[in-house]
């Protein structure tokens, strides 16, 4: 196993996301968003404080980021930004993406990481969009 993988995961603690103290936990730091962007938002160098999650949350973190970077770009474009949903096909994808999203949170009923009636209304919103911009 290599020393990033071990910096990954842990197998004593509390989980940041439900306070399990099953293990192990895994720490989420990088990776490519919902739209092939890269990202690194737990560096060990630079996170003094690094949320540790178990394979339920872990789960979940994935899923909330994806949620957050369609509602991110959703807002961009309703306020008339350059947005990676301009793409009609990018919505199509995203709409998909929350249906799914709302699917594996309606089999984890204790998820705290993401309300499932917040995945509704952006499932809702995307649908709007969809609705007044077909693809063509």
């Amino acid at each position: 196993m290599s020393s990033e993988a071990d910096e990954s995961r842990v197998t004593a603690g509390q989980c940041d996301g439900c306070g399990s103290e099953r293990g192990p936990f895994f720490k989420l730091s990088m990776g490519k968003d919902f739209f092939g962007r890269s990202y690194d938002r737990l560096s060990p160098s630079a996170d003094q404080s690094p949320k540790w999650y178990c394979e339920s949350c872990s789960m979940q973190k994935n899923l909330q980021r994806d949620f957050r970077d369609i509602r991110e770009e959703l807002n961009k474009l309703s306020a008339g930004q350059r947005s990676e949903l301009a793409d009609g096909e990018q919505l199509q994808r995203a709409r998909l993406r929350l249906h799914e999203i709302f699917a594996l949170l309606g089999s984890h009923s204790d998820s705290r990481l993401l309300a499932p009636a917040e995945v509704r209304t952006l499932i809702e919103q995307v649908q709007a969009r969809l609705i007044a911009s077909p693809i063509s």
